[in-house]
């Protein structure tokens, strides 16, 4: 299955630790999609915006590297998933179920997102957009 990682999970070795099965296709635009942080932590989420885009990566996994990523990421309690058309492919990602205010992200998490937008080659400019309140 296809899978679209756009905070952490780019990071090339998080990803490999989390789904050993995982493999990094290339890197994609979500269209009308902002990048935000939020929550008590500052963890990264998506959220509906017309005219932007959330850079990130589009992942090959499998099934059992899915089961990993929802214990992971909370499923359903603090992400749900979302899914969308790629090239008349499906594609699932992971969105907050609350849409609490931005919350700056802690350094060493902002640290582990900047090494996966090197490892993926995303334009960091995005990145920095979102850190501004």
């Amino acid at each position: 299955m296809l899978y679209f990682a756009y905070g952490s999970n780019l990071n090339h070795a998080q990803m490999k630790k989390r789904c050993k099965d995982s493999l990094f296709l290339k890197k994609i635009n979500l269209k009308n999609f902002r990048l935000t942080f939020r929550s008590r932590r500052g963890w990264a989420d998506i959220e509906p915006k017309r005219k932007s885009i959330v850079t990130g990566a589009l992942f090959e996994i499998t099934k059992t590297d899915e089961k990993k990523l929802d214990i992971i990421e909370n499923y359903p309690i603090l992400y749900k998933k979302y899914y969308f058309k790629y090239y008349g492919k499906k594609v699932m990602t992971y969105t907050m179920v609350k849409k609490t205010s931005f919350n700056y992200p802690p350094e060493k998490y902002l640290k582990i997102i900047k090494c996966g937008y090197k490892d993926c080659g995303l334009n960091q400019k995005f990145l920095k957009q979102a850190l501004l309140p």
